[in-house]
Formats: C-alpha cells, structure tokens, sequence
C-alpha cells in the first residue's frame, strides 16, 4: 500500500475542479510537510542517512542478485536451498501458491524498483530479459488478485519508467512500449474471470483456458475476498488509460460499484468474504487487515488517479465507520458488520500494518502515529512483526514473511512529520533484516519470530516493495532521477504517472454514490490539510503521542483493547463481566450470566461477547499448554547462526526452556538409527549425535547415545522428503517407561531440515550447532575474521547450499484451516510405526512459555480506567501464565449448555471467524 506525493498545498481543491487541477494539487501535500519537525528526536545527519541509503542498496543487490543467479527464469527464489521455486516441483503450500504463475514473477515486480534504487542499467537489461523469455499463456491456475496486483501492475510500472527513461534521452531508446503490450495480453487473459452476475470476479482463473472450461480446473468457486474484487480499479483504469481500451475501467468499476452496493447499510462497513453470484456476505466480519485492506486503499487512491468525486465519497464513509466502529486507539479490532460494537476477535493481523500510511494520506495523523507506535512496540519485542498477535501483544501466528506494510507507514509517517524518530525506526528494520532473516542466497522469511527459525521462501513483495519504501526513507530528492511526487504508488508499491488522470477519460463518472447514502460535503476535506493544523505549533507533537506508547506491550494494556459503553459508567452501572474475571464459584457471577441475554439489547450483547470470549479462552488454554518448538542452529563456518531450523522438543531428557542451551559439533551415530550400543563411541563423545527415526522408540535411542557421552541428539526422520512445509511439527515422547535417567537434550527435525545438516557435514567436515529454546544472536566477531564488511556477503557465500523448511499460514483464504487445526493434529505414523509422538504444530502456540502473560482486564493494569470502574482485587493467578485457566474457569461446556440464549447467533459469528 502507498500513495502519491503533491504540489500546491496552498490552494484548496474546489469541490468539483477539473482534475488536472486535482493532480497537481492533491497527494494530500505529503512532502511539504517534511519540513515542519526539526526538535524532538536528535536529526540525523546527511552522513548517515547516505550510508543507510547505501547499506539498503547492498541489501537489495544481495537479495535480487541470488535470485537472478539461483532462481531465474522461476517465479521466486527459495533463499535456503539456493534454487528457484517453480510450481509443481516443490510441495504445494495451498493457496499462497496462486501467486505463482511460470511468469518470472519476482523478476516482473522488482523492475520499478530497480528504477528507484538508480540500477537503469539493470532495469534495461532486466526489460529485455522479461521481453525475451516471459510466457503468458502458461496452462496454470493463478490468482487474479496477486496476478493483478504484481504483474499486471509490476508491468505497467515497468513500463512507466521505461518511457520516463526514453524521454529522458540516455536510457531505453529502443523501447516501443513492448511492456505495456505485455500488459494488455495479460488484462485481457484476466477479463473472463469478470463473467459473473454481479461483476465481482473469480478469484482464480486459468492463463491458458480461462474460466469453467474442463481443462481450466477453475471457476467452479462461489467467494471471494473483499480486497480481492476491489483491488483492480488502479491497474485496470490506468492499463486503460495506457492504450486506450476502456473495457478494463469499465469491468473494474463494476466489481467497485458492486461491492458498495453491498455494504451494510447501518455500519457502513464491508465484510471479508462474498458470494460473487448472489452478493451475500459469507463472512461478516470486518476490520482493516488480510481480506479487505487495499479496497479501502484503493477508493482513496482511485480518487486521486482517476478524479472521480464518488471514490472520496465512499472511502471517507467508510473510513467514518472505521474509526466509530474499528479503531481503537492504538488497536484496530475487527468487528461484526451487524454488531459493529461487538468485536469479532481478540487479536490482530500483520496486515493492518499498512493502515498507518493511509491515514497520513488521508491527513488524520494522531491515530496513524498511535498504531504505528504501537506495532513499533510489538516488533522490538519480536525483533519482526508476527504474522498475528493478540490485544495482549502475545503471538497468535508466528510467521513473518518479510512483509513491508510496516515499512511502507514509516516511510510515509516520516515524509508527514520529517521527525527523525521515523529514520531511527527504518534503521532498526534495516538490522533486524541484517542480523536474522539475512542468509547466504538472500533473506529468507521467518518461520517462527519466537525462535529466529527460518523459512525457505523470498516473496517477490520483499523486493517490489521493502527496499523501495527503505530506499526512499533515507533519499533526498536529488538522490532520486525522477520526481517521485508524480507517481501514484499501488498496494504493491508499483508507480502509475498522475498524468493518466487527463488520458482517455471516456469512462462515464456518474456519480452512483448519492443513491446509497446521503452525504454531508462539509463533513469531507476537499483541500489539502495545512500543515499547521496537522502538527499545531509542537514540534514535540509526535513524541508526545508516541510517549505513553512506549511500554505499552510489556509494562501495561493499551486504552481501547476493551471496548466500555461510557453511558454505562456515566449512570453508575458496573462494567460488563469479562472472561477471564469469570469464576463459577463466585454467585454474582453466575447471577449475571443468567441476565445475559435476557434482561435487555445491551445485556444480550454483553453475552454474545462474554460467550466469544469463553470459546478464545479455552482454545487459548490448550494451546499454551503445549510445548513449544525449538531451534537447531548452525554456528559454525560459514553459516555463523545465520540458519536456523524449527525443532520438535521431546518430552523426556533436557528441557532446554529451563536450562542453558546444549553447543557442540555433530556426529553420526553408527548404527544410524541408534537402536542398540553404538560402535563408534568415540566418534559422538562430546558431541551432539545424529540418528535416524524408526525401529525402536525414541528414548532408546536416546539412552543408547548418552552412553556412548554424547552431549545431546538429534533425531531425523527415515520419510524421505518430509518437512514441516506438509507435514505438523510433534514433540518426541517417551517409552511409557521413567525416563529420568536421560540427561541431554533431545530434538526432532524432519527430512527436509535434518539434510542441511548432513550436507553440511559432506562439504565441511566440522559442523557446529547450537540447541535452544530459540535462536541466539549471531557471532559477529567470527563473522568478521571471515569477511571485513557485510558488503562481501554476497560473493562470499553465495554458493553455501542450505536448506529449511516451514508453513505458509495465509491469512485470508487459509483462516479456517488454521483455526481448525488449533487444538490438535492428527499424528502422522502409520500404526507399525514405533516411535511415540504427541503432536504440535509451532504456528499454533500462542505464546513462549517465558513471555510476560499480563491480562488485560478493566480492573487490573489500564489505569487510564480505574477512577471509572469499581474496584476489585487481583489474584497473583491473574499474571502467573503457568496457573491453568482450568483452576480460575469453569469448563466451557458446561457453562454453555446452562445458557441457551443467542446460542445460534454466537456460532454463527463463530462461523464467520473461521
């Protein structure tokens, strides 16, 4: 997500000016508001700025340069194993898959970017390479959203530049717009997918045979995600613009109209999932993240490219209803389209993290600093920003795929205020990036933020968008070859020219809005906000949003996590009963729960949100008694910590939570599978032994290795090709025997992880591994004598063959399967296997067993509350995560089956969430 820059911020748009005017003076005047900060943070200097600037060019030469020299022509690079990543040849990750499309697609997104970074000679010879070898007319299943959004956009990007370089007179003369007739055979292979009878498009379509046909093994689907069908009107209009053909404008508009249309009239909000034949609204639930963000983004930014009154219209109806409803300074909670008072959940997703830089575009910067500063808080404490997180800040989904949302709001933030506080946050991002997903062939995304493990994937965004928006935070204007306030940036961070506003506007722009809502003109800007009005004479402003911030993840419970009905506590009435204060032993409490959803409107909806939480109570009681994964490290040369590798623990032997971690280097153990008295006992002394699963439980193996005086063991599973890409994580246990006898630690790693190990034995001989809790810092002092500078990274290691494995969760079209799988998996053995497990999975453990559990109750640590609520003590259970809930709690069941009322109502909001 991102937006365009402007000019002009002296003179205000009249309210229907002809939008050559608009361009040229809209953009919200982002850039001259750079100026306005020159206290609070200490500035940095010119010096400095340059060098990030040139450690993120680096950046992007490490990364880009191993995909072109490992993976290319294949869509993206798999940064462990150091090979491309080519659909059908690895194991299928489900939907996250879609985006993949035999296109050269991680080549496709990164060419604008090549521009920004100042690389022309690169970008020239990459429009060759995509000229000379992209197909289009592959027979693969594609996802139109990601489709549109990366190639379509990364084309027309491309193709945005490359006449801006013409012009220019150095660069690309001999380009005749062969990228934009690219672009065209791509929007029109897209078209079929639109053949529905409310205008909203398939969410998948076949490149080769389109949609319905037996061949196209597609078209068959009935939803669609929000963002899915309302992310088009950007590429589509300008791709229109370009050449001329107002079919693609036309079918984008639709599907905008359509979902406008659809809205729930009370709330004025949008649901996350659609019916596209009947309208209906299959999942209800509404927020700013994964499923419907970039289709606001794109009403605002639709206004600015196209000029259409109606797109401002919409998207500041919608915005009053997020901040009504949604916001929930600094949170952004989803709530019920229906209910928009009852929140829909209790934790949050990576995605929303886009949601600060439009708020700075629509000029409301308080709340942007505020949840900015807030997701700040999370990553210094994950070092990433986990892919979910609950309103107590803990881990709900692990992953993070090096995802730029975060990044996208810090570049914007800063270009809002200049404060230099925004230039200390990217360089923070820079080391993170640096110090723990940085590897040999690239960065590889983060399987686990808890344990620093790694997963073998380099999303094209990383590229199209992360160094783009980093770039950009520590360039000055002159270290730039174009005007970049002439662009409009697209949610994949692709640049449109404003100038398309004026180009072929043969779209009828009737103004549909008025026919769905009445709007009040005096309630929308339409010039652009004064920079004194944003930031009013303190140039401490943003510091003083920022400060009450600062400890708000571990120290206390930020305002807004519970949403109170102040009426309530104006008339005197005691706050509504919350879950986690629930105790069945306690007779007010169950008074209370017998009103609920009798006595009045309020009291049913104090229950429905009493029951919800009930339910996330006792999944979240499962899940954290769950042990969680651990990590394999690889210390020695020339890994240096960078790969870690997600470990199943055991429940017997050494519980490296509680004890200082096992380092050592490897040995096989001879026999391999370690089912009887080793032979080579002095090969695995004081050593970490490596044995093979099967044929005899896991603690005789591990007996039989600690007398040989191995230190600790490694198990590696006989199946072949397994990976925690298809198959759970589990946790090793014992013989039905005590096992106190065993001493050392004890580790699982599937097929796929254990290889990187043996083959890092075959090329290195000495293998050193560290076995912990969760990755540790890396040696930089080793690191050093091996290469004097980062820069040499690249060269150095570029051929080290490493490999790991892990699961993509997607967020929007994955939900339910990860929600379902919670609780419990099913164990993966055959009944002749031998080997004990009881299964985990590390994206469903919600918290690191030494994380600070703080509850986040009305009466406990929000103190901005406590003159408002009466009194109550707390427990020393309250805080104490190793206290079971069940001690506190009475089984939900059976709270559930003495309260019959809005029972239906309260599954299908259950529903809605999966």
């Amino acid at each position: 997500m991102s937006g365009a820059g402007g000019r002009g911020c002296g003179s205000p748009v009249p309210q229907r000016a002809p939008w050559s005017l608009v361009a040229a003076t809209a953009a919200f005047c982002l850039v001259s508001a750079t100026s306005v900060w020159t206290a609070g943070a200490e500035p940095m200097s010119r010096e400095e700025k340059q060098k990030l600037g040139n450690q993120v060019l680096e950046m992007f030469d490490h990364a880009y340069g191993n995909y072109m020299e490992h993976a290319y022509p294949a869509d993206e690079l798999m940064p462990l194993t150091c090979r491309g990543r080519v659909r059908g040849q690895e194991p299928s990750r489900g939907d996250v898959d879609d985006a993949l499309g035999k296109f050269s697609l991680t080549l496709i997104d990164s060419l604008d970017t090549l521009v920004v970074l100042n690389k022309t000679k690169e970008f020239e010879d990459a429009v060759r390479k995509v000229l000379r070898d992209v197909n289009l007319d592959n027979d693969v299943v594609v996802s139109v959203f990601e489709t549109n959004i990366r190639v379509l956009g990364g084309l027309l990007g491309g193709h945005s530049l490359a006449i801006m370089l013409k012009e220019k007179g150095e660069y690309m003369q001999w380009y005749n717009d062969e990228l934009l007739q690219m672009a065209k055979q791509l929007g029109y292979k897209l078209l079929p997918a639109f053949n529905t009878t409310s205008g909203l498009p398939y969410p998948r379509i076949n490149l080769k045979f389109g949609i319905r046909k037996p061949e196209a093994r597609t078209g068959t689907e009935t939803d669609t995600c929000t963002a899915c069908a309302g992310t088009l009107i950007l590429e589509f209009a300008a791709l229109s613009r370009f050449t001329g053909a107002t079919i693609f404008e036309e079918y984008a508009r639709k599907a905008l109209d359509f979902l406008w249309e659809k809205r729930q009239r009370s709330s004025n909000l949008v649901g996350v999932t659609i019916n596209i034949h009947t309208g209906d609204w299959v999942r209800k639930d509404s927020g700013v993240g994964a499923g419907i963000d970039s289709y606001y983004e794109y009403l605002l930014k639709a206004y600015v490219l196209l000029g259409d009154d109606s797109f401002l219209e919409r998207f500041n109806t919608h915005y009053d209803a997020i901040m009504r409803y949604i916001s929930q300074p600094p949170l952004l909670l989803d709530v019920h389209i229906h209910k928009p008072m009852l929140n829909a959940r209790t934790w949050m997703d990576a995605l929303l993290a886009f949601f600060p830089g439009l708020q700075v575009l629509k000029g409301d910067i308080r709340p942007a600093i505020e949840t900015h500063e807030m997701l700040y808080q999370v990553i210094k404490k994950h070092n990433f920003l986990p892919e979910a997180f609950t309103t107590d800040f803990r881990v709900h989904w692990a992953q993070h795929p090096l995802r730029p949302e975060f990044a996208e709001s810090t570049y914007f933030l800063y270009k809002a205020t200049g404060d230099p506080y925004y230039l200390e946050v990217g360089k923070t991002l820079i080391e993170n990036l640096n110090k723990y997903a940085r590897v040999p062939c690239g960065f590889a995304a983060m399987k686990d933020v808890r344990t620093g493990s790694h997963e073998d994937r380099m999303d094209s965004f990383f590229l199209a968008e992360m160094f783009k928006y980093l770039y950009l935070l520590f360039a000055d204007k002159e270290d730039i070859i174009f005007d970049i306030e002439d662009y409009i940036f697209t949610t994949e961070a692709h640049l449109l020219p404003l100038w398309l506003s004026t180009t072929n506007q043969s779209i009828s722009k009737k103004n549909i809005t008025s026919e769905y809502t009445e709007l009040d003109d005096s309630n929308f800007d339409w010039t652009c906000p004064n920079t004194q009005i944003l930031f009013p004479n303190d140039p401490l402003y943003a510091q003083s949003i920022r400060e009450p911030l600062k400890n708000v993840v571990d120290k206390s419970c930020p305002r807004g996590i519970i949403r109170v009905r102040e009426e309530s506590f104006r008339s005197g009435a005691k706050p509504p009963l919350r879950a986690r204060d629930f105790m069945a032993t306690n007779p007010e409490h169950l008074e209370i729960l017998k009103k609920m959803g009798a006595a009045s409107s309020i009291d049913a909806e104090d229950g429905l949100r009493f029951m919800q939480e009930m339910i996330e109570l006792s999944s979240q009681q499962q899940k954290e008694q769950q042990l969680p994964p651990r990590a394999v490290q690889i210390v020695s040369h020339p890994f240096f910590g960078r790969v870690v590798l997600t470990a199943g623990p055991a429940q017997f032997g050494l519980d490296l939570s509680k004890h200082k971690e096992t380092r050592g280097f490897v040995a096989s153990s001879k026999p391999y599978n370690g089912c009887s008295e080793l032979t080579n006992p002095e090969a695995v002394m004081g050593k970490i032994a490596l044995i093979q699963r099967g044929q005899c439980m896991f603690a005789e193996k591990a007996r039989n290795i600690q007398n040989a005086g191995a230190i600790g063991g490694i198990v590696i599973d006989d199946n072949e090709g397994s990976s925690s890409d298809t198959a759970p994580l589990f946790q090793m246990a014992g013989d039905g025997k005590d096992t106190d006898d065993i001493k050392i630690p004890m580790l699982f790693l599937f097929s796929k992880e254990g290889s990187i190990i043996l083959d890092a034995i075959r090329e290195y001989e000495e293998v050193e591994v560290l076995l912990s809790d969760k990755a540790k810092d890396r040696d930089p002092e080793m690191e050093n004598e091996e290469q004097s500078s980062p820069e040499n990274d690249s060269q150095n290691q570029s051929d080290e063959q490493v490999s790991s494995s892990s699961q993509e969760v997607d967020l929007v079209d994955q939900e339910s399967s990860e929600e379902s799988s919670l609780n419990s998996h099913p164990e993966s053995l055959s009944p002749a296997d031998t080997d004990n497990v009881a299964s985990i999975s590390p994206s469903e453990q919600t918290s690191d067993p030494t994380e600070n559990h703080e509850t986040t109750n009305l009466n406990g640590e929000c103190t901005d509350l406590d003159n408002q609520l009466q009194e109550q003590s707390e427990t020393e259970e309250d805080s104490n995560p190793n206290v079971s809930w069940g001690k506190k709690v009475q089984p939900i069941d059976s709270i559930l089956a003495d309260w019959n009322e809005d029972i239906e109502a309260f599954e299908m909001m259950e529903k809605d969430e999966l």
